[in-house]
């Protein structure tokens, strides 16, 4: 018989087998050149429009952090609510303990203007003429 660490080694031959074959069938029977719609830009199944490589706005990926965060800590909330009447009070004050770390986290993200991606308008300072035409 062989040891758990022989079959993690004969899984991982199999699955490195696996890997090779899809691989070296997809450059065998692929095609071997390159046409004009393989080199464009794809995105969403439309062409696009204007430049291909735009500098996004940093503050989308902090939006799209804070979604996932925020995302997967409410899949905690999930298997609690199964055992909340089993658990009792200590899990309802474990509970509210982790919802207002999450809501403070919200709050102080919303306080640093975090959840907007759009850029925020520029403040230019007016310039006073009457200083100027004095001086002349």
């Amino acid at each position: 018989m062989l040891s758990d660490f022989g079959q993690v080694l004969i899984f991982m031959i199999i699955s490195i087998g696996f890997v090779a074959i899809a691989v070296i069938s997809g450059k065998i029977v692929g095609p071997r050149f390159a046409s004009k719609g393989k080199d464009s830009t794809y995105e969403c199944g439309e062409d696009t429009v204007g430049d291909t490589w735009v500098r996004f706005n940093f503050r989308y990926y902090v939006v799209a952090l804070i979604f996932i965060i925020f995302d997967v800590e409410i899949v905690f909330l999930f298997p609690w609510a199964v055992v909340f009447k089993e658990m009792g009070l200590l899990a309802f004050i474990e509970m509210t303990i982790f919802l207002f770390i999450l809501i403070v986290g919200f709050i102080y993200a919303y306080a640093k203007g975090d959840l907007y991606w759009d850029k925020p308008q520029p403040i230019v300072p007016k310039l006073d003429r009457q200083i100027f035409k004095s001086e002349i």
